[in-house]
């Protein structure tokens, strides 16, 4: 690799005899690029990249100058590129991305230019580890059959995975039934400090995962982008980006007795949710940092999306270097602790960075806690769980309170629960029935001590005879194979066993959606009551319609109180001041009668998690299952398309592409698609979780002949455009005020006659008549509008619909960078004004008038005009093209496009 070196930084580095070269920080303050050991260390990596490769023709000096000149109290709005080390996938995210590389060679071919070229030119690692669905559970072989079946569904998608990683260069791919992406990076994949040639830089990533800022624990500059922008980073481009605020959090004190990593992390959302740090860097600092293990870091990072930040960052100190021993990677610590001193990146107790706005959180005021029932940031303690429960069966969901459930699971007669029968058993089930009860997701199960707690809070249930409730679906998807290790070395897999708590697979699966069909009988007396059952859950996300189409109500919880749920069988028990159950002699037991001792939690951890484990397991890391070893992949570097095929299908971004860019078309008399209020999410956008064979995505399926039992799930046919289309804005919980009454993909249609009597269809239906009568597409919403993961496809199947601009109140940053990276025109309604004060009602034709191309944040005007009577709105939105590249991803209609150019005019 050569090193350029235009503004002499590059110094020496002696550790344990050995000589090494490094980017020099230090150095730009001595040659007066401003005050530059005082910048938070988020930014000084930041600014190390830009040094690094400055002078390579896409970096120059004045970006040096401009990172280095970071200012607390005004960042500014200098765009600045940067070069992360590496790039990190999932599979729903990543076969996406690798559909469409394999369709920019042959764009490549189609432009004259060689194919060779579209190449990941940094690291990429996909871990498959999205396609887990809990069909079987509660048993010993729940882990055996859900694989099976896992490789049943997707044995296409695997074999063009295994293509793509003999196709390209730099790209690897970790099988299904390894771990978690996040988990896998975190415990392996991050070196902290890369060394090449004898130079020295920090480890930075993106990631097509929005969780991909858990790796910020370690001391690793790392986010979320979407698949669109992740792609342009395999191919060489840098992340633009405006320097951000960084806010600072200073910990105080110590978690209480009793308190969790996960009761820490429910409160920071909260709190930052309501202070504010949507786009921001958070640092995290203070006396109570020394006091949190590295897994308990990983979980607070872990959640940044869920507070809105961009990352979630804690400073590289003894405790990451303890981590990196524990997982088998000791034998750099030394290189490590001393590069980082020498960079300024080394946290000792007392440092403080400048930052922005400081926001203080004393660790001793954190009680156990739940989040829910439908955001992260709704957190609610665990004492008040059950008052505000009943307060939201009646506010949100309108549904009356019945008669408390009782400690037993034997039906209830004469008040308004369902009785039903399974296995034999007469039962009840109720409004605030808890159905799902899932140990899961990359937060919690990253962290052994929040895992051996709850295992022995089941040992204690168990030795007092509670069993949990026959309608509780319970699961436990570890995030690494090294988990079920170290439980089983303690004695405590059998005790999480026998409450149900089987380990059904390692990857992610409640949480985003591939939480399996409930029983039968449960699903049928939940239809038949419209109840509003709840799922209790260890993960980071519980939008409206994720979790499982049937269950409306859903918590975050540790892993602790989702055990301790399942056994109630109902979040109206108030576990803090009313029994859990009754043990074996009729003697009511309460949680606090269960709960683990914190030094019993940290005694196992310190004896049992072991590095040898970690060595083990990552020795083999690429090899996979049987079933993975058995896959027969394509060969060759051109893909071949299988027209048959409902899973794997060459998209259309690419076709017809001209070798130079045509200005976007005027938008003018524009219908709007849909119309939509506060909170709208990528969950809601983009197509995600079980397909419903009534859904346009449904009928497709069938079309091609699929039986309803494969239609498999939204997330594992992301490389199919057809399906996804059809499942854009298809969420069953979504909302469009443009077709009042109806939950779900539905929307009026604006042709001909009287707005009035424009009819209700699909909103896919819809798109298809417009494109065919040439109109243009405009969707409104409200506040943060796309929240919630990095989907690539809420932006692409928004584009494949014919949407041209979406007009809202804000933005969340992920969706925004991905729509103007498909050629959609995010505007922003000027401060204090909304759809509903400009009294738009979306029955009206748009124009938007702006220069061609329009400058990042010039304020452009916007026409409504109502076609039956023909007044006029005329008001001034924020163009949200951020950014001068964003200029040139919006004028080339997206990035790729932009990118496959350049390269054929090279």
């Amino acid at each position: 690799m050569h090193h350029h070196d235009p503004l002499g930084a590059l110094k020496e580095l002696a550790v344990d005899g050995q000589r090494f070269r490094f980017y020099s920080l230090q150095a730009l303050e001595e040659k007066g690029f401003g005050k530059v050991s005082a910048l938070p260390s988020s930014i000084k990596i930041l600014l190390e990249s830009v040094l690094r490769h400055c002078g390579n023709g896409l970096v120059r000096e004045e970006d040096v100058r401009a990172v280095a000149g970071w200012r607390a109290d005004n960042p500014g709005s200098i765009e600045i590129p940067f070069n992360p080390s590496r790039v990190v996938l999932q599979d729903f995210t990543g076969v996406p991305s690798i559909v469409d590389l394999a369709a920019l060679r042959d764009a490549c071919i189609d432009l004259g230019a060689d194919p060779s070229r579209i190449n990941p030119l940094v690291p990429c690692d996909l871990v498959v580890d999205h396609s887990l669905q809990v069909d079987a559970f509660g048993t010993s072989d729940a882990l055996q059959k859900n694989l099976e079946r896992e490789f049943e569904r997707n044995g296409e998608r695997y074999g063009f995975l295994k293509w793509g990683q003999q196709a390209f260069s730099n790209f690897n791919v970790v099988p299904p039934g390894t771990g978690i992406v996040h988990q896998v990076n975190l415990e392996h994949f991050s070196p902290v400090v890369h060394e090449e040639g004898g130079v020295l830089w920090p480890d930075s990533l993106v990631g097509t995962d929005s969780h991909t800022p858990m790796i910020n624990a370690l001391g690793v500059l790392g986010w979320g982008v979407g698949g669109i922008e992740a792609e342009a980073v395999m191919l060489g481009q840098p992340v633009y980006m405006l320097l951000p605020e960084v806010v600072g959090v200073r910990f105080t004190g110590r978690l209480a007795r009793h308190v969790t990593a996960t009761d820490l992390v429910l409160t920071v959302t909260q709190v930052l949710r309501k202070e504010g740090v949507v786009g921001a860097f958070v640092e995290f600092f203070g006396p109570g940092l020394s006091s949190l293990t590295l897994p308990d870091r990983a979980a607070i990072s872990n959640m940044s999306p869920e507070y809105g930040a961009t990352v979630g960052y804690f400073p590289i100190d003894r405790i990451s270097l303890d981590y990196l021993a524990m997982t088998d990677r000791g034998a750099s610590n030394e290189r490590i602790e001393q590069y980082a001193k020498a960079q300024g990146l080394w946290h000792e107790e007392g440092d403080e960075p400048i930052c922005s706005r400081v926001i203080d959180l004393d660790l001793g005021s954190v009680e156990p806690s739940l989040a829910g029932p439908k955001r992260p940031q709704d957190r609610i303690s665990l004492s008040c769980m059950a008052g505000q429960w009943r307060q939201d069966l009646a506010e949100v969901y309108k549904k009356p309170h019945t008669a408390d459930h009782d400690l037993s699971d034997s039906p209830r007669n004469g008040d308004q629960g369902i009785g039903f029968i399974m296995d034999g058993r007469e039962l009840t089930l109720d409004h605030g029935s808890v159905v799902i009860a899932a140990i899961t997701s990359c937060t919690n199960t990253s962290n052994p001590f929040v895992l051996v707690a709850a295992a022995l809070l089941a040992r204690r249930a168990r030795e007092k005879g509670l069993r949990v409730k026959p309608w509780v679906k319970t699961s436990f998807a570890p995030g690494s194979r090294v988990v079920i290790d170290y439980l089983e070395a303690a004695g405590l897999m059998e005790d999480l066993e026998a409450l149900g708590f089987a380990n059904v697979g390692f990857g992610c699966t409640t949480c985003i959606g591939n939480s399996g069909p409930l029983p039968e009988p449960v699903a049928d007396a939940i239809r038949q009551g419209d109840l509003v059952v709840a799922g209790v859950l260890s993960g980071n996300r519980n939008f409206e319609g994720r979790i499982n189409p049937l269950v409306k109500a859903n918590y975050l919880a540790s892993p602790l109180l989702v055990v301790a749920y399942a056994i109630a069988g109902t979040i109206e028990r108030d576990l803090v001041g009313e029994p859990l159950g009754v043990d074996n002699e009729g003697k009511d037991i309460f949680l606090r009668d269960i709960w683990p001792a914190d030094e019993d939690v940290r005694s196992i951890v310190r004896s049992e998690v072991k590095a040898g484990y970690f060595a083990d397991r990552y020795a083999k890391v690429h090899d996979g299952t049987p079933e993975w070893r058995a896959i027969n992949a394509g060969a060759g570097s051109i893909y071949t398309w299988d027209l048959s095929s409902t899973y794997i299908r060459r998209p259309p971004f690419f076709e017809g592409l001209k070798l130079e860019a045509e200005p976007p078309a005027a938008i003018r008399d524009a219908r709007c698609l849909a119309l939509f209020g506060d909170s709208v999410t990528t969950d809601h956008i983009s197509p995600a979780g079980a397909i419903l064979p009534t859904q346009p995505a449904g009928e497709y399926l069938l079309s091609r002949g699929v039986n309803v039992s494969d239609f498999n799930s939204f997330g594992s046919r992301r490389g199919n455009h057809e399906v996804m289309i059809r499942g854009t804005f298809d969420n069953i919980r979504i909302r469009n005020l443009l077709a009042p009454g109806t939950e779900g993909g539905w929307t009026r249609l604006f042709l001909r006659g009287a707005a009035a009597d424009a009819p209700v269809v699909t909103i896919y239906d819809a798109s298809k008549r417009y494109r065919e009568e040439g109109v243009p597409l405009i969707v409104i919403a409200g506040s943060d509008y796309g929240m919630g993961s990095s989907r690539d496809w809420a932006a692409k199947g928004t584009s494949l619909l014919g949407v041209r601009a979406v007009i809202a109140e804000s933005f969340e940053r992920i969706h925004r960078s991905n729509l103007v990276g498909m050629g959609v025109l995010p505007l922003q309604f000027m401060e204090g004004e909304s759809a509903a004060s400009l009294g738009l009602c979306g029955e009206e034709c748009y124009e938007i008038v702006s220069r061609e191309p329009p400058c990042p944040r010039e304020e452009i005007s916007v026409i409504a005009r109502h076609p039956d009577t023909g007044n006029e709105t005329v008001f001034s939105v924020i163009c949200r093209i951020d950014s001068p590249v964003e200029v040139d991803y919006y004028r080339h209609g997206g990035i790729l496009p932009m990118v496959v150019r350049s390269i054929a005019l090279s």
